[in-house]
Order: C-alpha cells, then structure tokens, then sequence
C-alpha cells in the first residue's frame, strides 16, 4: 500500500483531498505545518479572525485534527516558523522596501510546501505528498485545474519537475462545489467553512497596521501624473500597486483616480483619472527568475500577469541571462514589477518568472 501524506491546513479542498485518497486505498497521513507565529507583535489582538479567543492557526490545528480523526487517518505537525521567515517573509518584506508588489503565496509553494514539507514527508516514509490545490499532473506536466474560478497553477508556477515528481492534486479534477458536497456528504468540519484569504499562513488581518510592525511608514504626496497637482497623501508607498483605486484616501475627491505609478526615489505616488487611461498600459516586460518546469517555452503563448486575469497572447524571447522579455502588442493595463508572469500553453503550465521591468514603445515605465 502506497503512504501519502497530506499538507492539512485545516480548509476543505485538504479535507476533501485527504478522504479521496483514504477512500482510492492509500495509506494516508495528515501533516499540519505551523509557519508563523502569531503572538508576534500582538498580531492575534484586534484580529478579526478569532473565535473565542484561539487564533485562526489554532483553529485551523483543531479544525484539521477533527478531520482527520473522523476519517480515521493520523495527523502531524511541524514546525517551519523559521524557514518561513527566512525564505517567504524577508522576500516580502524585501521586495515590499523596493516598491514592488510581491506574491508571497509562490515563494512559500516553492520553499516551504513543496520543499521543507516534502522533506518532513519523507521522514513519515511518503511515497507521495498531496496538496487540495487545484490543479492536475499528466505525464509530467502540470495542467490547470478543471475549475477554472479556482485554478492555482498560477501559485505553482515556480515549482520545478523534481518537486512535481511524486506529488498528487486530489481535488484538481473537482469542481469546488463538487469538493464542498463531498464534505458535507462525510459529515466534515470543514465543509462550509470559508476559504482562506490575506498573505499565505499570516491570513487576514489590518494590512497596513500589520506592516507597521516591520517597515515603517514614509508618507508622500499623491500627483495626478496629467496635471501634475497634488491630490492627497499616501501613507507609504509599499501599500499600493499599479491600478489600484480603492484606499488612495483622496478626501472629498471622488473622481475615479487609479495609481499608475511611482516614484521611490522621490517618494512620491502617481494617479491617473479612469481605469481605462493610457498610463496604465504597457506592451513589454521584463521577467527575471524564470522557471520553466519542462524546460518548454514557445516564441508564442500566453500568459497571465496577475492571478485572476485571463490569458494574454505573448510573444517570448528567451535572453542570454535566463531572463524572458515578454511582448504583448495589443497592450495589457497595469503589468506591475514584483507579480509573477505566468506562461501557458492551452491547459499545461510551463511556469513562470517575477516581472522586473515594464515597458511601453521601448521606454521603461517608471513604476520604480
């Protein structure tokens, strides 16, 4: 009987995932990671996620535990707070201080689900890991999800074909209101409880006050790029990205003001009116620390720049330097330095890179 073992975060799509595999004959193992502390900084008061008192990790812990013991499978937890630190945070942080706009999400795939949990796997003598993301593995190849509101490829772009190798997607061929019925139908815990949001493990709390702990706020000015009048104050630019509107805090100002840049040696915040303005397209990029999970990359694809965007015929040109210069001729709005660029070729993900450079007719957007 083949062992797998499951990352259990206490959500339903792990739930689901977990009693798929139980019920296909595995031998299957829950493994629950803890990686981040939350009495940080007083993170847990004022947390609007709390529920008598135990924070959202904690909960997350009991809620996976009441899962699996009603399957009948064992659960595990370790601990992985310093290497989240170390390989997530300070990226975010980093990547925060240069005014780009990180995900996260995809740094922890990389090297805490699927590197440090895989290796704790290992101990328990996993054959396979099992994760509730969706998606799907077909011959070496990782595929979109059959749901197309919740694929995650985008998330697992930066993974590589070694550490796709023995790794199993339960709940990539379900629809999600397939995997919620599932739940209910075995009485889990979990079935209706509401998908996680907010920065992978740290979860949803006062983005901006939360920040505070960590990277202190510069207040600048906010111009309107078209006029060149001061319109308000931002209270640090880390907080906001390109063709963001909602936030700006522009007092009685309610024309639809979009950010379409910024300046970080001048601390200074750019606006736009309308959320069609030309300053928030562009028709090229940069894209550094490229990924290619099967060493594939077509002259012509698509790709995505932002997680929920649909996808964008691209042409590639691959550089000498490992970096991938992007062009999209029709031009897209608001491509940001610091999200990743996603390349797909109809439903197989061929990975992806981080965008470091926009342009528009060969000149650099100064987003940064």
């Amino acid at each position: 009987m083949k062992k797998v073992v499951v990352g259990m975060s206490g959500g339903v799509d792990s739930s689901v995932s977990a009693i798929l595999l139980k019920n296909k004959g595995y031998d299957v193992i829950g493994l629950f990671m803890r990686n981040w502390d939350s009495t940080l900084n007083g993170d847990m008061l004022g947390n609007p996620t709390l529920n008598n008192n135990i924070c959202p990790q904690e909960q997350d812990y009991n809620d996976a535990k009441a899962v699996c013991d009603a399957i009948g499978i064992p659960l595990y937890r370790v601990d992985f707070v310093k290497e989240y630190w170390d390989y997530v945070f300070t990226y975010f942080l980093d990547e925060l201080k240069k005014g780009r706009t990180p995900n996260p999400d995809i740094m922890c795939n990389k090297y805490i689900k699927f590197d440090f949990f895989a290796k704790e796997a290992k101990k328990l003598g996993a054959d396979y890991i099992a994760t509730g993301h969706y998606a799907r593995m077909k011959d070496g190849k990782m595929l979109r999800g059959v749901d197309e509101n919740k694929d995650q490829t985008y998330f697992l772009s930066q993974l590589s074909s070694k550490q796709l190798e023995n790794v199993l997607f339960p709940v990539g061929e379900l629809q999600k209101s397939e995997v919620r019925k599932i739940a209910l139908e075995n009485n889990l815990i979990t079935a209706k409880k509401k998908d996680s949001t907010g920065i992978c493990f740290i979860g949803e709390r006062n983005f901006s006050k939360f920040l505070q702990n960590y990277l202190p706020n510069q207040k600048g000015d906010i111009i309107n790029i078209e006029t060149n009048e001061k319109v308000g104050e931002h209270i640090g630019l880390m907080h906001y990205t390109i063709g963001q509107r909602r936030g700006l805090d522009i007092g009685g100002n309610s024309e639809r003001l979009f950010v379409v840049g910024k300046d970080l040696d001048n601390n200074i915040l750019y606006v736009a009116l309308g959320d069609d303005n030309e300053y928030l397209y562009s028709d090229s990029a940069l894209i550094e620390n490229v990924n290619l999970i099967n060493n594939e990359l077509p002259k012509n694809c698509t790709a995505k720049f932002r997680y929920r965007q649909k996808d964008n015929d691209v042409i590639t040109e691959m550089l000498d330097n490992g970096n991938v210069l992007v062009k999209y001729p029709q031009k897209i709005k608001s491509v940001t330095p610091g999200q990743a660029c996603v390349f797909y070729d109809n439903e197989v993900c061929l990975g992806g890179g981080i965008i470091k450079e926009v342009y528009k007719n060969d000149k650099k957007l100064w987003y940064l």
